[in-house]
Formats: structure tokens, sequence, C-alpha cells
């Protein structure tokens, strides 16, 4: 098993030349183009798909190697997950070449392989830069070719840092280097994500809304913080991509991201002091200016400072870069349980929300948008342990007060604002009933 540790980054097609310029001056070994293709394998119930694997089979200079990638997590692009490598023979597939513990339990592996087909492939000249940076060695490879479904297909035009030997910071550092210049932006989105889509048909991606945040009952107030970062980011970059592909309203999206990023950097300002984040909140601003502007996606996720911030959040998020700034204290306070974390901040944040509407309203509500917005982001991160049924219910109130105050409907404001102001709190604090 090797532990497979990705960033990936999507290229515009005018910047090849002066990025592969850049790339041959960099200190290490370059490859010459190669052609690779890659059959993809699944069941007629995606029985790989539920269970987060996928299979393929590369064939390279008349060489071929079987691959399955098992659960993994994704951060801002920066994929990290196990991967098993056979060599083959031919291009059949051999599954009892894997090691039996990767299977899912009950597994019976010779009826999986009768059962898988190929669903897409994918061909690409790959060129490669095996290059040294900080302690680590890193391939860079450049990746230009398609992936195919049926009658659907799609462009591969990217960059992929992966880490051969070495530490994910400097992975990271590379790619700032990288960032630097124009015409590149951090992909969310593999190769196989894109071809599993092509299988279904290449149907219209559609936008998500933010999620009330889950964890597990145990999780510690940091792992809150890390999720809540990871939800923001993967949310920027996902409706990122649907803006880039002409969907004109994802851009909302991305600022709803930034929106939520700044809220947990509220929520757990009172351990993290703001020194911490300074640089990093000093990047938002400048993302948020960007797409105040009526502007198209093309002329401002391809700017080098729009990239940038989602590879500075990506790399404060997976190296934890808050730490160096907390003393004892405050580490301590970030290993104790966001259970208790979240039930004392609902009541503290709801109570703010009462202050601030109880009295407030006509054109005076729009005064109050930003804190609104706000809060309803903080409740959101807060709200995961309860009841969801009460506790989107008790939200939605609130996200249609800021609805109806930006289009500027007065009697739906009104009417929102009462009601959520006369709702009952849903979790314990208040002494209702919650999931616990």
């Amino acid at each position: 098993m090797a532990q497979e540790i990705e960033l990936k980054f999507i290229v515009q097609p005018q910047s090849r030349d002066a990025l592969c310029t850049f790339l041959n001056t960099l200190p290490g070994q370059h490859s010459e183009p190669r052609k690779l293709s890659n059959i993809y394998y699944e069941t007629q119930d995606n029985y790989l798909r539920r269970h987060d694997a996928g299979l393929r089979i590369r064939g390279v200079d008349g060489r071929y190697e079987m691959t399955i990638k098992t659960s993994g997590h994704v951060v801002g692009g920066l994929h990290q997950r196990p991967e098993y490598n056979v060599a083959l023979d031919a291009p059949v597939l051999a599954l009892e070449k894997f090691p039996a513990e990767i299977w899912p339990q009950g597994c019976d592996v010779a009826e999986l392989g009768k059962a898988l087909h190929p669903l897409f492939s994918t061909d690409f000249l790959r060129e490669k830069w095996v290059v040294t940076h900080g302690e680590s060695e890193v391939e860079i490879a450049f990746d230009q070719g398609e992936v195919k479904a049926g009658e659907f297909s799609e462009v591969i035009h990217e960059l992929e840092l992966e880490l051969i030997k070495g530490n994910t910071e400097d992975v990271l550092s590379l790619a700032g280097v990288l960032s630097s210049h124009p015409g590149i932006r951090q992909g969310l989105l593999s190769k196989a994500a894109r071809g599993y889509h092509l299988a279904k048909g290449n149907p219209e991606r559609t936008h998500q809304a933010l999620p009330i945040m889950q964890l597990p009952l145990k999780s510690s107030v940091e792992a809150g913080l890390e999720c809540a970062l990871d939800i923001a980011l993967n949310h920027w970059l996902y409706h990122e991509e649907l803006w880039v592909r002409g969907d004109q309203k994802a851009k909302n999206e991305i600022i709803e991201s930034i929106g939520l990023i700044r809220a947990a950097l509220v929520l757990f300002g009172g351990i993290i002091p703001r020194k911490a984040s300074t640089h990093l909140r000093d990047m938002l601003t400048n993302a948020e200016s960007d797409l105040a502007l009526d502007v198209s996606a093309e002329s401002v996720v391809w700017e080098t400072r729009f990239t940038q911030t989602k590879l500075a959040l990506t790399q404060w998020l997976v190296t934890r870069g808050w730490r160096p700034f907390l003393d004892d204290k405050a580490l301590r306070s970030l290993n104790e349980g966001f259970k208790r974390f979240a039930d004392i901040n609902l009541s503290r944040h709801s109570a703010e929300l009462k202050r601030a509407f109880t009295h407030v309203t006509g054109d005076s509500l729009r005064d109050q948008l930003p804190r609104l917005s706000r809060e309803v982001h903080i409740l959101r991160l807060l709200s995961g342990f309860y009841d969801q049924t009460q506790a989107s219910h008790w939200l939605e109130n609130w996200q249609e007060l800021c609805l109806a105050i930006r289009q500027g409907s007065r009697h739906e404001a009104d009417h929102f604002r009462h009601e959520a102001l006369a709702q009952a709190p849903f979790w314990l604090h208040s002494g209702q009933s919650g999931k616990h």
C-alpha cells in the first residue's frame, strides 16, 4: 500500500507553454510526454463507488498496472488516500492479487470480479518533472487529453503534484511557488470523479446548500474548526467549477463560502488569536473585492491572488497553521469536547441575534445584514448534535429573513423576523430535548 498525497490544478491552455518553461528551470529530472491509457471499472449497482473505492487498469508503453484507491480525504484539492498497485502482464483484471484485507467485510472477490465492467476511460499525454523541494521529492505531472464515457467526453488539462517522499508541507510550499504564475487554479474534481459523472449521462451539476456541520459526538473543538474550514473550502471549489462552466449564480455560493470561513474565525476567536489568521483574512478581503465586481469567472478565478487565497487556506488547514500562535491554555481548550462548546455558543449567539433584531425594523434591518449572515453561519456550525429537522427549521427562518432583507421586501422581512424571534430554541441549554 502507498499513501497518495496529491494536489491538483487546472491549467488554462494558453498558459501551458509559460508554465512548462518555468518547470524546466526547476532542479530535478524531466521526462518527455508519454501516453497513458486508463480504463475504470464498476458494477451495475456501483459497488465500488458505494464503498468509496475506485479501480482502474493503466497501460503505458506496453506495460500494465492495476490500481485501487480506497477511501481517503480531500481538502482544497489536496487528495490523501490509500492506494494499492499491482503489475499485470495483460490488461485483464486480477483482483485476487490485491491484499485480502482491503475489501469490505463479506465481499466475495471472485463474484465481484465477474460483476465488474468498463465504465469510462481516460487517455492523456503525461509530461513529468521530479523535483526536490525543501526536504521532499515531488512529482509534477502535466496531463493533456480527455475523459470519456460513452458519447460524453471532457477535456483534461491539469497539473498534479504528488509527494514521492518527504512531507505534505513541502508539496503545499511548491504549490505556492507555482501559484505565482497566472492561468492555474486549484481543482477539486479528480479525473475519476469526472468520469463517474459522465457515465451517469453527464447531468447538469446543481448548487449545493451549505450544510449543518456534522461531527462525531466525541470530537474536539479543534476538529470542529477543521471541519468548518473543510466544508467552506470544498464548497468554494465546487461552485467555482460551476461558475467557470457558465453558471453565473454559482458565484454567490463562493461568497457564502467566504462568509462561512469568516464566521468560523469569529466562532473560534476566543481561542485562536487574530494574529494567527491576519494574512488569511487580508487575502479573503481581496477575494471578496474581486467577487463584488460584475465580472466573468474567467477574469477572476485564473488570477494569481485568487488562486493563492484558496491555497493559503488549504495550507493553514492542512498544517494547522494556528497552532504556533497558541499557548498551553489555548491548546487545552482546543482539545476539549466540541459538544459542550456548541451548547454554550448556541445560547450565546442566539441571544445576540435576539438583541439585534427585537426592536429593529424597516430600513434599519439592512444595517444588520452582515451580522445576521455571520450569525446564521455560526449557528449552522453549532447545530449538528441536535434533531436536524428542528435545527433546520430554526435556521430557515433566519435565512429567509436574510433573503428578504437582500431583496428589499419589507413585508417579508417583518414576517420572518417575527417568526424567527418567536421560535423556541432546540438545544439542551434551553431545556429542550436534543440528540445526545
